[in-house]
């Protein structure tokens, strides 16, 4: 970052240049677009309308996402596959460029052609990129399922874009556990009546056999073709990534080549300091968001490092052997689970050698003090602990590290380069050092192409547009210091408001999992008729001395937080729900103690535990 801020700016620091990305988003993205040698053919304008939602990027421009992945001087190993399946795989660049123009021939011969959607329900293996990238040098469009989903939560997403082609494993092993998904995979087939095709991939079973009327995975590469890259218009849709979809059909939100391809460069490339040769790794499965933006390290001519199975199995030391063996530069993951290796007493940095390490990444939900603490002390000074907050909707972050920022513990360094991060009152005015909504006041060019078949716009409208008109609204809840420095304390829509002060969930989990004997905590606050304090309800994991615990959380909220904070009602329950992705279901939880249909609040198959949302329900209905 330090090389593109002398390039862009000459001497400065970050402040100056954030404020400069934001304030003139034609120089700062033409500097991107310089600086990492973009193949951007037509290029007249950059941002020709700012307006929001519709804003207009590069009209006129073509490019291609693959074209910038497999660039010819990329050189070394392109992908490496870890499974609990098979043996390592590993790929060169020459390789990739091999597998993707035999894959880019075979779809061309089941009659893929340009703006046809091709599905994945593959795990995170190489075949996946291999898949995705040949359709995108044809123009198609992406999609994909992680085969742990279930075959409605498949079918409800699939099912709104209607894939001509299915590529899709036979099962995978979660651990030592082997998963066959045979009978659901005939079960998505029989459900997707546009498919033309289906390409099985005997992953599990090397010698499975092949469902009828499928062609195999050896059987679209059997062929070699050329590698090409079909130039396309900056919105042309790259891929489809869904909401998370506790309620309702997830939103098929639709993200295009050009916007991509810019904001990746910029946030991997910049913000994640990768560079050509490195070794970059975080831990998804295909159905989040970090699966794209993994791969995403192609562009910049890395290794993108795979990884299939249970990241805590045989034990949470597991990755970060693999962290040692695979030699990472990067290695990203979720904040819960850098607070289970916390709590199981690890301390990688001395266990192992990561020498080579130099970021170690967390999302999905804010990372506490404690863990940014533990992270330093393991690590040392030399590893930049980027806590990052961002989106599906953007495929990207909003705020996150830099590696020109100081990292102060609990909280994340500051807004993107190109974000124009705040938080608004209800009023839609500047907040400075309290919790706010967190809005963007300029457009990204990352931010949705569009819904999947929402023609007129009207729900991306009132998906983010709506609270604020012409404002980006994205539903979680920040405070921004003067510094730049902010705060994520969850979801505005679970925000808890006590007699007319808010309180961000964020802050309970900070305190209440800090104490030993607790192993995970949901809150939610149940508001009264007449605006007074209603009730703050804490559920909770853990230990066997039970009042003793909770008479300590309680002492900590009331010591380290506020009286408010305090939970009127506390409940044990033997697991808590999370999404497939980590986050916590607060929400559903306090509409299931508002009596809803326990059907209606959250889909069971993207649940990482749908087991968890039972043992909420059965709690739910001995409390009535």
């Amino acid at each position: 970052m330090g090389c593109f801020l002398t390039a862009a700016l000459g001497p400065g620091d970050y402040r100056a240049l954030h404020r400069w990305s934001v304030d003139d988003p034609e120089a700062f993205w033409r500097a991107v677009i310089a600086f990492f040698e973009l193949q951007v053919d037509d290029l007249t304008t950059v941002l020709a309308d700012a307006a929001m939602p519709g804003a207009r990027w590069l009209p006129g421009a073509r490019l291609s996402y693959s074209a910038h992945a497999l660039r010819p001087e990329w050189t070394g190993p392109a992908v490496v596959g870890i499974s609990q399946t098979r043996e390592r795989v590993e790929l060169s660049f020459d390789d990739l460029r091999d597998q993707v123009a035999r894959a880019r021939a075979g779809l061309v011969r089941l009659g893929v052609g340009s703006g046809d959607r091709v599905a994945g329900y593959l795990p995170h293996v190489p075949e996946t990129i291999v898949a995705f990238l040949a359709a995108a040098s044809l123009g198609a469009v992406w999609v994909s399922c992680p085969p742990e989903f279930g075959p409605r939560a498949v079918v409800d997403r699939l099912g709104q874009v209607e894939p001509t082609v299915l590529l899709a494993v036979d099962g995978t092993r979660w651990g030592g556990r082997a998963i066959d998904r045979s009978d659901q995979l005939a079960e998505i087939r029989d459900a997707l009546p546009s498919l033309r095709a289906t390409v099985f991939l005997p992953y599990l079973d090397p010698d499975a056999a092949t469902p009828p009327g499928a062609t195999t995975w050896a059987e679209l590469l059997a062929e070699p073709g050329p590698l090409e890259h079909t130039p396309v218009a900056f919105d042309h849709p790259l891929y489809v990534l869904f909401s998370s979809g506790t309620t309702g059909l997830p939103k098929p939100i639709v993200h295009g080549h050009g916007g991509i391809v810019l904001e990746h460069h910029k946030a991997v490339g910049l913000h994640n300091d990768v560079r050509p040769g490195d070794r970059f790794f975080w831990y998804s499965t295909t159905g989040w968001i970090m699966w794209n933006y993994g791969v995403s390290a192609l562009l910049v001519g890395a290794t993108v490092v795979c990884f299939d199975g249970n990241p805590a199995w045989p034990d949470t030391d597991a990755m970060w052997a693999m962290a040692e063996a695979e030699r990472l530069t990067q290695f990203g993951t979720s904040a819960s689970f850098l607070m289970m290796c916390r709590e199981a007493g690890l301390h990688p940095g001395g266990d192992h050698d990561l020498g080579a390490l130099r970021m170690l990444g967390s999302t999905g939900s804010p990372l506490p003090a404690e863990g940014f603490r533990w992270a330093a002390e393991t690590f040392g000074p030399e590893v930049l602990v980027n806590s990052t907050s961002g989106g599906t909707d953007v495929a990207s972050g909003f705020v996150g590290a830099a590696p020109l920022l100081p990292v102060r513990a609990g909280e994340i360094p500051g807004p993107m380069l190109g974000v124009d991060v705040h938080a608004f009152d209800e009023d839609g005015r500047d907040l400075h050092g309290e919790p706010g909504e967190l809005v963007i006041t300029a457009p990204m060019p990352s931010m949705p192409v569009a819904l999947w078949g929402d023609d007129d716009g009207e729900r991306m409208r009132s998906t983010w547009f709506e609270r604020f008109p012409g404002v980006w609204t994205q539903g979680d809840w920040i405070t921004v210091y003067d510094d730049g420095g902010c705060v994520i304390s969850g979801r505005s829509d679970a925000t808890l408001n006590r007699g007319g002060v808010r309180l961000g969930t964020a802050d309970f989990y900070t305190v209440v999992e800090d104490v030993e004997g607790v192993a995970d905590s949901l809150v939610v606050h149940l508001e009264d008729s007449v605006g007074g304090a209603g009730t703050l309800v804490l559920l909770l994991v853990g230990g066997p001395d039970r009042p003793a615990l909770e008479a300590e959380i309680v002492r900590r909220l009331r010591s380290e937080m506020s009286p408010r904070h305090a939970p009127d009602e506390i409940a044990w329950v033997d697991a808590l729900p999370r999404t497939l992705s980590g986050k916590k279901l607060e929400t559903p939880v306090k509409r299931l103690l508002r009596g809803a249909d326990p059907a209606t609040v959250a889909s069971r198959d993207s649940l990482a535990d749908p087991a968890a949302l039972d043992a909420v329900v059965e709690w739910v209905r001995t409390r009535t």
